[in-house]
């Protein structure tokens, strides 16, 4: 390959394992949201001890604490709100693990690359591979401090990693750090304090199987009458039987709602989840539940009907369709968003573009989708790109991690597949290599859509490259066919010959006159004759 990474292979993507679906908690009564605030509000703060109690322990939690600390649960609301509530401690322990290593990950990789460009000489250039050396003395020395720092940090992280300790907030750490800044926020302490409790609050429970409408704790009929199992210090504020509220609200989920009543009809479990938008002052309710592991289709299956390649930009999907063969067909579509504002306007604007793709991809007929495997877990980092504020904000602000998900749900329910391809080189070689061949009068082309075409390519099994060595032998293909195009501008018509002159190739004609020699006629008419037209008196006719 020349220095080229090798270039790990295309695969098909495994399809959702799970379903959630949303629905308002209409005509709420003021018993009503008072009733939901308490149960919130008392659940909420068993989870919050809960989660105190699972960090204290560390890696020495075990199948004995776990039961020890649902029985504690268990005396202040019910087993099964224990059960929910233990889980998602144990869930919450394990994601701030996760995010502890990746922490650890990232700081040492700025701590080599720190270290490798201190290593070497002032103002020395770097390669595309490589930063260069730092290019004065003064900011050398700004960089051996900053390496200093994240040795102490890197130290301190990894100590926490080995004894076990993580910080969790709940409610969320930049909803907490709003506190100090609510005039930038546009929020009043009343404000602040009403949205960071109902972040804490806890109104939520697990499915189970066998049981009636599959869940015990939060209970849906199928004419959508919504019931709550009130815990133990509550149950005074039941207004039915068995220590349940039933609310005067009704759910009639619009998306996915037969499949839904199917599920609760069959008493199969679903997971429920009812939470406050203080924003809007609305109430909603979540229904989530399993599905069995879809099969992805074979690679080859997912190719027999051409491809979709599709690059990942910061404001647009540059789309691209090809046949099965790798050949671009018809002209490339862009499908835009914007990814300023708001975390719910942004993921508004990628479900949106993400719904026009596939839409056009149903309508195209092809079977799979691909796209970049891309991941900039390594590429964020400041001591790697310096002073590239707005391209390490770019790459930060892609929701690389929301857009899989969401991309492999959504293209699921239309049948489609997706083929994740290696993101290497594709911009480079795309634009290289089909830019140009395909930019004509009518068609604009861009660099971001000849990427398309390259991870097309690439998905389909495809070299992205156009041009290849020509027959070893001669012209024939006694060795074979050439498997692709020629690049444009290498063969071109054969033009009108010079003319034939007496002097040297490239020599300028004497006195800058141009002396033309004789050339052969190409017709009858225009030869010259051999025959000398004379004079005879005899032929003259009287």
């Amino acid at each position: 390959m020349g220095g080229l990474r090798k270039l790990t292979a295309s695969f098909v993507v495994s399809g959702p394992c799970g379903v959630a679906v949303r629905d308002r908690l209409k005509h709420l009564t003021a018993e009503d949201e008072g009733v939901l605030r308490a149960v919130g509000a008392h659940q909420g703060a068993l989870a919050s001890r809960d989660l105190k109690v699972r960090c204290a322990e560390g890696l020495e939690h075990g199948a004995q604490t776990w039961a020890a600390r649902k029985r504690d649960l268990t005396k202040e609301s019910s087993s099964r709100i224990a059960g929910a509530i233990t889980k998602a401690t144990h869930d919450q322990w394990a994601l701030a693990r996760r995010c502890q290593a990746a922490h650890i990950q990232n700081l040492a990789a700025g701590i080599r690359t720190l270290r490798y460009r201190l290593s070497l000489p002032l103002g020395e250039k770097g390669t595309k591979r490589a930063a260069g050396g730092y290019r004065s003395k003064s900011e050398w020395f700004r960089k051996s401090r900053r390496l200093a720092m994240l040795e102490a940090r890197h130290t301190a992280a990894v100590a926490e990693w080995q004894a076990g300790r993580v910080r969790v907030v709940r409610g969320g750490k930049r909803l907490f750090n709003t506190r100090q800044h609510l005039t930038e926020a546009g929020l009043t302490e009343e404000q602040w304090r009403e949205r960071w409790e109902a972040e804490r609050w806890f109104i939520a429970a697990d499915g189970e199987s066998g049981k009636r409408f599959g869940n015990e704790t939060i209970r849906v009929t199928p004419d959508g009458e919504v019931s709550i199992k009130l815990p133990v210090p509550l149950a005074h504020l039941a207004n039915t039987r068995h220590g349940r509220y039933v609310l005067t609200a009704r759910i009639a989920f619009a998306h996915r709602g037969a499949e839904w009543a199917d599920r609760i009809e069959a008493n199969r479990a679903v997971a429920y989840r009812i939470h406050l938008d203080t924003e809007r002052g609305r109430w909603y309710l979540t229904a989530s539940w399993q599905r069995p592991a879809i099969q992805t289709i074979p690679l080859e299956t997912a190719r027999a009907r051409g491809m979709i390649g599709v690059d990942t930009n910061a404001d647009h999907f540059a789309a691209y369709r090809l046949d099965r063969h790798g050949n671009p067909v018809g002209d490339p579509h862009r499908f835009g968003y914007d990814l300023s504002g708001t975390a719910g306007h942004r993921d508004a604007q990628i479900r949106h573009a993400l719904t026009r793709l596939i839409n056009w991809a149903v309508r195209a007929g092809v079977a799979a989708i691909g796209i970049e495997d891309l991941d900039f877990t390594a590429e964020k980092t400041r001591e790697k790109h310096g002073d590239r504020k707005r391209f390490r904000q770019l790459i930060s602000g892609m929701p690389t991690g929301k857009l899989k998900a969401r991309l492999v749900s959504m293209a699921a329910e239309q049948g489609l597949s997706i083929v994740a391809v290696d993101p290497a080189y594709t911009s480079l070689w795309g634009g290289q290599h089909w830019q140009k061949p395909l930019t004509t009068p009518h068609r604009k082309m861009s660099r971001h859509d000849a990427a398309g075409i390259a991870i097309g390519r690439r998905a389909l099994g495809h070299p992205v490259r156009r041009r290849t060595a020509p027959p070893p032998h001669d012209r024939s293909d006694r060795a074979g066919h050439r498997t692709a195009q020629a690049e444009p501008g290498d063969r071109v018509r054969e033009g009108t010959r010079p003319p034939t002159t007496d002097r040297p190739p490239g020599e300028p004609p004497p006195n800058g006159k141009r002396k033309r020699g004789t050339s052969a006629s190409n017709t009858v008419r225009d030869a010259p004759s051999t025959q000398q037209w004379v004079h005879d008196s005899l032929m003259r006719t009287g």
